[in-house]
């Protein structure tokens, strides 16, 4: 089965930028390894009976897209009538985390929130070449059951899924139905399970994982870093803290989003301040917090952080 490294590339907006000429070597070496790979995905889909990709321009820079940043209850939250959940500021209505990364033109899917469907069809998601799932709670994997549509556009072949053995157990006991190479009728979801490495090595960078604590489970932290810009994001997301190896992982990343809950101490997650001491520990130029519940107003609740630190939301594209 071809690996999900190797259906690498999508369209996306040119970004201009001045680069060294060894940077530029790099770059233009990945569109090559983007361009050929390709022509591999247009052959598949074509096979399959699926329309061949559209024109592939190459991203300057990785991208991140949050397509949810909120708590397990969702903001506004159900017979809820604060100043939050009533607010008309946008940045205030926020679905459960999750967030799509592009790296070198890899497509990669963390988390698949309850409203995973809805995030995809606001922010055109149109391909996924891998998933990875920070832990097995409901409101990080109850949306896998979309994950079909990007099985169809991998011309019927399962999404390879990266866990912790929690996030194993938690999707074998949800969706056994789609463990296998191949779901059993096209359109339905197929997975290929399995654990996420200490360090994930591809084509177009690495993916390095740590485990945080998160209540009773551990959650993955995720460090990407894209082979051909040297940019570094890290992702830290739903922990009560985060311990010194994770820590250590951090440093020099470009861009860091962590775990930030609500103002008020919580058993298993980081509240705003906790955060705020760690992102001044990594010490990142940009930290962005998310997970947040209805407790935090977006624009209140910026003013008076750091201007080194801000609340995420549903639909901000960050380059790290």
């Amino acid at each position: 089965m071809r690996k999900p490294a190797d259906l690498a590339t999508k369209r996306h907006k040119t970004r201009k930028r001045s680069e060294d000429p060894g940077r530029l070597f790099l770059r233009v070496l990945s569109l090559f390894v983007a361009n050929h790979t390709s022509s591999r995905r247009n052959k598949l889909e074509t096979q399959d009976g699926l329309a061949p990709s559209r024109e592939i321009l190459f991203a300057d820079f990785m991208e991140v897209i949050f397509l949810g940043t909120g708590t397990s209850q969702g903001v506004p939250m159900i017979a809820c009538a604060c100043a939050v959940c009533t607010s008309t500021d946008p940045r205030n209505h926020r679905t459960r985390a999750s967030i799509h990364v592009v790296m070198d033109g890899l497509h990669i899917q963390v988390d698949a929130a309850p409203e995973l469907r809805l995030q995809c069809l606001r922010e055109k998601i149109d391909w996924a070449d891998l998933f990875i799932l920070t832990h097995g709670h409901a409101d990080h994997v109850t949306g896998m059951d979309d994950l079909r549509r990007f099985c169809d556009l991998l011309g019927g072949n399962a999404l390879t899924v990266y866990t912790t053995d929690e996030g194993m157990a938690r999707v074998l006991a949800i969706y056994p139905y789609t463990i296998m190479e191949r779901p059993v009728v096209r359109g339905y979801a197929a997975f290929k399970l399995e654990n996420m490495p200490e360090t994930l090595e591809l084509p177009q960078g690495t993916i390095q994982s740590t485990l945080l604590p998160h209540g009773g489970v551990n959650t993955l932290g995720l460090i990407f870093k894209e082979r051909s810009s040297g940019r570094k994001f890290v992702y830290y997301t739903d922990c009560k803290r985060v311990p010194r190896e994770a820590v250590a992982l951090a440093k020099g990343a470009d861009l860091v989003v962590l775990d930030g809950l609500r103002p008020e101490p919580h058993p298993s997650h980081m509240s705003i301040a906790e955060a705020v001491a760690v992102a001044a520990e990594i010490g990142a130029p940009k930290t962005y917090l998310t997970h947040l519940t209805h407790l935090s107003d977006h624009a209140a609740t910026e003013a008076a952080l750091p201007p080194e630190v801000r609340l995420a939301y549903d639909g901000l594209r960050l380059t790290p």
